[in-house]
């Protein structure tokens, strides 16, 4: 049942890459298109970050991820380098969890 599953969902993919692959250029040049192109990898991401940070298990959680992440974008909003957003995050959930 699993390997069937995991067949499926593969040919499923490809059979969806290809398709994406048979859509003229002149489809893909238009600006809205590639507006929304350029726009459904960040919600994609901001939906998964929202799903991990603030999830555990099948509850809504809001512990030491969650100001994690609140700081990581105020580091972003700053401006800061990537190293430093990471790891101003990851010491604010670490201090948080030590208290």
């Amino acid at each position: 049942m699993t390997w069937t599953a995991i067949l499926v969902a593969a040919v499923g993919c490809y059979l969806l890459k290809l398709a994406g692959l048979s859509v003229p250029p002149r489809v893909l040049e238009r600006p809205l298109v590639a507006r929304i192109a350029d726009l459904i990898p960040v919600a994609l991401l901001s939906g998964l970050v929202a799903v991990q940070v603030f999830t555990g298990g099948h509850d809504l959680v809001l512990d030491a991820r969650a100001a994690a992440l609140a700081a990581a974008m105020v580091l972003l909003l700053l401006r800061a380098p990537f190293l430093v957003v990471v790891f101003g995050a990851a010491l604010i959930a670490a201090l948080l969890r030590l208290l």
